[in-house]
C-alpha cells in the first residue's frame, strides 16, 4: 500500500477526534475544523474521516439513525446509544471479557472470528435524571 501524503487538514480532525468524548457526526467535525481551515469542505472532512477509519486511526460508530459517529479511542471499547437523546457513550469493560465474547462466537461459528462490534442501547444518566 502507498504512504500516504502528510495532510494538515487531516491531523486536525484526528487532533479534534483525540481530544473530545462527544463521539461526533461528520457535521460536526465539519464546524470544528472549519474554524482552522475555512476553506475545507464537507466531502473534505468525509473522506478523512473515513480515511482515518480504515487506517485503524478512528473508530466509526453506525447509529440507526443513519448518520455516523466517529471516536479517536481506538482501544477495544464499546459503545451505548441512548434510546431518548441519541448521544453516544463509551462502555469501558475488562478486555478479558471483549476477548471472551470472540472466542464464545467462534466456538459456534464454522471459521475463525477476528474482532466485533457491539452497540448497546439504553437511556443514559442525564436522560434518567431529566425524563421527557
Amino acid at each position: 500500500m502507498a504512504t500516504l501524503k502528510y495532510s494538515r487538514q487531516r491531523a486536525s480532525i484526528k487532533e479534534y477526534l483525540m481530544q473530545t468524548h462527544e463521539h461526533p457526526t461528520a457535521d460536526t467535525v465539519y464546524l470544528h475544523v472549519k474554524k482552522e481551515f475555512p476553506h475545507i469542505s464537507l466531502g473534505t472532512v468525509y473522506r478523512n474521516l473515513n480515511l482515518l477509519a480504515d487506517m485503524g486511526e478512528a473508530v466509526k460508530i453506525p447509529t440507526p439513525d443513519g448518520g455516523d459517529r466517529f471516536d479517536g479511542d481506538t482501544h477495544p471499547h464499546y459503545h451505548v446509544i441512548c434510546t431518548s437523546c441519541g448521544g453516544v457513550s463509551d462502555l469501558m469493560m475488562d478486555k478479558e471479557h471483549i476477548r471472551s465474547i470472540n472466542e464464545l462466537a467462534e466456538a459456534n461459528f464454522d471459521g475463525t472470528i477476528e474482532h466485533h462490534n457491539t452497540l448497546f442501547y439504553g437511556t443514559c444518566a442525564k436522560c434518567c435524571r431529566n425524563p421527557h
